[in-house]
């Protein structure tokens, strides 16, 4: 990488975790191109150069942690012996990350990110294909061996993921639903459901 590349990397990364810290700190409503150049050191004109204008800046944020995400709940899915332990696994990966970074946590489960996702959700799948390709031959091979109920791989999905992201959000929202509780709870009646 030349040294002008990796002037570019790292001020994408400051800008990246400026906009996680402001988010973090203020809101939606204080994610604004001041608070992030201010927060990042950064200048406006770096920013607009590397992201286009704020929503792009937004949309590498979420595709960053979308990515930190799967990429451990995917892991703990296809190291899994069996269906059941892997739902069990995915559950609990999911609900670490919750725990380990909560600040991209509640980005992710934001109206920000909502908004975001539902205007650009074919891209953020095309972009996490790498990643959803395995997970969806492994809900099929265990939907084959009738392991999992034989429905289609999107409702299997939000069969798991649903009641998680759930959890997740009136954990990171109201504060009032334990993750140790969950991670405890959760897998064996997410299991009950999508067993076949």
């Amino acid at each position: 990488m030349s040294p002008k590349q990796q002037r570019g990397a790292a001020t994408v990364e400051r800008a990246l975790a400026a906009a996680l810290s402001v988010y973090a700190r203020e809101g939606e409503q204080g994610l604004t191109v001041g608070a992030i150049t201010r927060a990042g050191a950064l200048s406006p004109g770096s920013l607009y150069h590397h992201f286009g204008n704020l929503d792009g800046l937004v949309h590498a944020l979420v595709q960053r942690w979308l990515e930190r995400l799967l990429a451990p709940l995917a892991t703990a899915l296809l190291e899994a012996d069996s269906a059941r332990d892997g739902v069990r696994a995915a559950v609990r990966a999911y609900l670490g990350f919750v725990r380990e970074q909560p600040d991209a946590a509640r980005l992710l489960h934001s109206a920000t990110a909502d908004r975001h996702g539902m205007a650009h959700a074919r891209e953020l799948r095309d972009a996490q294909e790498a990643r959803l390709s395995p997970l969806a031959a492994w809900l099929q091979h265990h939907v084959a061996t009738g392991e999992l109920a034989a429905l289609p791989p999107s409702l299997l999905e939000s069969l798991i993921l649903g009641p998680v992201v759930a959890t997740a959000r009136r954990h990171l929202t109201l504060g009032d639903t334990d993750l140790d509780d969950a991670a405890r709870e959760l897998p064996d009646r997410i299991w009950a459901a999508v067993r076949g």
